[in-house]
């Protein structure tokens, strides 16, 4: 199977930017709304963080541990209701003590944005040197950046540095879809 023309792919890219030009721009302007709001409260936006996470949790342990109690008779489904219990104990953590955790889950936010900014750096270059990529590569920047500020200023920063960089993150991701979306 050969690789398809750069040319056709470009135009194929431009084309559903194009067709969904609003699409871009509605989720650029979430993202910015909700970005300014988590740095104007970073502390509160790190627990909304946590318990969001939470949730999740939450939701992957019960279907888990329903999914167990449906299949009782495959040899597996002690084990996956123990996955199912582990998952919904972590989101009662999470999701229900504000405080707790905070410190683990900002480390792990912070390899999340790292892994982010090298995704972002790939979309970039696979776009290069169309228009608008240098949007995705300052992002993918600025998503290594926090990744790294937030990692390396453990545990002090954990109560204000993940909603902070949580907010950073919206916003430097909302404005490459709002300017993405504002340069074809």
């Amino acid at each position: 199977m050969s690789a398809p023309d750069p040319d056709k792919l470009e135009d194929m890219v431009l084309q559903a930017i194009r067709q969904h030009r609003r699409r871009f721009s509605w989720l650029g302007i979430v993202l910015i709304v909700l970005g300014l709001l988590a740095l104007m409260f970073p502390f509160v936006a790190s627990i909304a963080t946590k318990a969001v996470i939470g949730w999740f949790f939450l939701i992957w342990g019960g279907t888990v541990l329903w999914h167990a109690f449906q299949v009782r008779d495959w040899p597996s489904a002690l084990w996956s209701g123990a996955v199912g219990v582990l998952n919904l104990a972590i989101g009662v953590y999470l999701a229900f003590f504000p405080l707790t955790g905070l410190i683990g889950l900002t480390f792990l936010v912070g390899i999340l944005f790292l892994f982010q900014g090298g995704f972002e750096a790939a979309l970039a270059m696979n776009h290069r040197p169309r228009q608008g990529w240098i949007w995705l590569g300052l992002s993918a920047l600025a998503s290594v950046v926090l990744g790294i500020m937030l990692v390396a200023g453990l545990p002090n920063t954990a109560l204000w540095a993940l909603g902070m960089l949580a907010g950073i993150n919206a916003l430097s991701s909302g404005l490459s879809f709002l300017m993405l979306s504002r340069v074809l």
